[in-house]
């Protein structure tokens, strides 16, 4: 049986870009500029979160907030938090970071003032489907050929705020 290392979630730090940028191109085949990461955490700085264990940054997550109509019948225009990237390393899985910082990110994104919260996923990625699903959000809709690669994506989503 492996010993699991506690871990804790904070705010995404400029020192932590190169770390995040290796995270995402070891699991993703998304991969962004160093502008793209930076533009994001200008703008939403408290939803750019890492999660680290012993020293070292294992996963990180970053939002947006962006204006439009909420998935969750209603008419009315809202503010909606979209995760744009969570990625954990493989060998630090299921130990619960990526549970935390979507926990977390959630709470950050009201701050915002975001009432829901949405994500695109890979169609075939049962265990990030799985934990979607127990944090509440739900399948919306589908994206056709979404992915470089032609993969579809679900639209998943949740209101807010987050409450266990």
């Amino acid at each position: 049986m492996r010993e699991e290392k506690p871990f804790t979630v904070r705010l995404f730090e400029m020192r932590d870009l190169e770390r995040v940028m290796e995270i995402n191109m070891k699991c993703l085949p998304e991969n962004y500029s160093s502008y793209f990461y930076l533009d994001l955490y200008t703008h939403f700085p408290k939803a750019f979160l890492v999660a680290e264990t012993e020293g070292k940054v294992v996963g990180y997550t970053m939002c947006r907030v962006e204006h439009g109509f909420p998935e969750h019948l209603s008419i009315l225009p809202t503010k909606k938090g979209h995760i744009v990237s969570i990625a954990v390393l493989p060998e630090y899985r299921r130990r619960g970071i990526g549970r935390s910082l979507v926990v977390e990110v959630m709470k950050a994104l009201v701050e915002y003032g975001a009432t829901e919260c949405f994500l695109e996923v890979r169609v075939g990625n049962d265990p990030a489907i799985s934990l979607y699903k127990l944090l509440g959000f739900n399948t919306v809709r589908t994206i056709e050929c979404y992915y470089q690669d032609g993969e579809n994506a679900y639209v998943m989503s949740r209101r807010l705020p987050f409450s266990d």
